[in-house]
């Protein structure tokens, strides 16, 4: 999916950054910017499918919760951005252990991670985590999918499914045929596999979860945040309304509704 340009707020002045490279289980190289404000907490930004720690919404919520007086760490998953590694469909729970790498990482550092977010994509790898690992808790899932079985067809085409079956892949193009990436059937069953309500269930009841998500979101179904609503234990749902999926005009209101819930578990020290 092709990602809005590169914003950042004039109002948003960043003081200090540094570039912070994490090995992963896999020995690649995951690269990460850390915006440092002093404080021994840490929030970790999650992008989503086929984008990078530099999409606006990182960025943009990297400085916001600076402005707070939060650290915050955006990162590339591995084969996206500037991290070694290649682009894989699917992937979610070895994203998920990327993050953990990075959670390892800041842990060794004296850090302690007050909060996870993901966008998109990254809204379920976070969730997925903490189905999984059970030492953050708090979790922001910015427009993440329940249903992983939908939204496939929409973006490769109605002859997706019999072309995957019959050549054991499908290549995703431009309209002037250039390559963008390739699905093979093991990838595709990746996704296909990945029960979210599954998931979910598992999450502990003392992790707080915030899903936010955008009423005109034209890539998931706000019906999916719901879904998230049902299942997960303590749960807060924030719709914002007149968003689209990349929240492209509705950027203060994303982070809004954010930073309460992130600053609660800051102050708490969670």
């Amino acid at each position: 999916m092709a990602q809005p340009s590169f914003i950042r707020p004039s109002a948003y002045q960043v003081t200090q950054q540094q570039k912070i490279i994490i090995q992963n289980s896999h020995g690649e190289k995951l690269v990460g910017t850390l915006h440092e404000t002093g404080s021994g907490e840490i929030v970790v930004l999650c992008h989503g499918f086929r984008s990078t720690k530099e999409h606006y919404t990182m960025v943009n919520l990297a400085v916001a919760l600076e402005k707070e007086g939060i650290c915050a760490f955006r990162f590339d998953f591995s084969g996206n951005g500037e991290s070694e590694g290649s682009f894989e469909f699917g992937n979610y729970w070895r994203e998920v252990e990327d993050l953990r790498a990075v959670v390892q990482h800041l842990n060794g550092a004296g850090r302690v991670i007050s909060a996870i977010l993901g966008h998109s994509k990254g809204g379920n790898v976070v969730l997925l985590y903490a189905s999984k690992y059970h030492d953050i808790h708090t979790v922001v899932n910015v427009s993440g999918r329940y249903k992983l079985e939908r939204g496939i067809e929409e973006r490769m085409g109605k002859e997706f499914f019999e072309k995957i079956k019959k050549d054991g892949y499908f290549d995703v193009k431009s309209k002037s045929g250039k390559l963008y990436y390739r699905v093979t059937e093991e990838s595709l069953m990746d996704r296909l596999n990945t029960n979210m309500g599954e998931a979910c269930l598992q999450i502990d009841q003392k992790c707080r979860v915030l899903t936010v998500h955008g009423s005109a979101d034209e890539i998931v179904p706000v019906e999916d945040a719901t879904d998230f609503a049902k299942v997960i234990p303590d749960h807060k749902l924030h719709i914002v309304e007149g968003a689209n999926h990349a929240y492209t005009s509705h950027q203060p209101e994303l982070a809004s509704a954010v930073l309460p819930f992130i600053k609660a578990a800051h102050q708490q020290g969670a």
